[in-house]
């Protein structure tokens, strides 16, 4: 079964967070999936994976490239998992994958200062607890170092 992740975003942004994981995923030697809720989204990301410092970028592609299979890190608006990914990134509600159990880990983002962003992780962690997945759920401190909170 997936380890499950539920990263708590309290007054932070998700371009804030996400690269800095995806980076700790690429170090692993892991790839990655990360599937959002609309094509707009999906763009949006992919502009932003590639300029987010000056010094440096996440190499990445979407779903709709020919070469998808190669990528080490996919964005996507859909269940597949097209680049073998070993994590599963799951931001703006999208719902736990229907192979779950094929990735080391699922990491789920959400805003906490959304109150139906909070209402829909609870329904995921009941969800991932009942497909017998363990789950843990982190938040950052005053620093923005993650701590594990559950």
């Amino acid at each position: 079964m997936a380890e499950v992740l539920f990263y708590h975003l309290q007054g932070q942004k998700l371009e804030t967070v996400l690269p800095p994981l995806l980076t700790k995923t690429l170090e692993r030697g892991w790839r990655a999936v990360l599937q959002a809720a609309s094509d707009e989204r999906v763009e949006a990301l992919d502009a932003y994976l590639w300029t987010f410092r000056e010094d440096s970028f996440l190499p990445h592609g979407t779903y709709r490239e020919r070469d998808v299979a190669s990528q080490p890190i996919v964005l996507t608006i859909n269940d597949a998992n097209p680049n073998n990914a070993h994590v599963r990134f799951l931001i703006d509600g999208a719902p736990l994958p229907q192979e779950s159990a094929a990735y080391e880990r699922i990491v789920m983002i959400f805003d906490g200062d959304d109150a139906g962003a909070v209402a829909e992780a609870r329904l995921r962690w009941a969800e991932a607890k009942t497909a017998g997945h363990a789950v843990t759920y982190w938040q950052a401190d005053a620093e923005g170092r993650w701590e594990r909170k559950a």
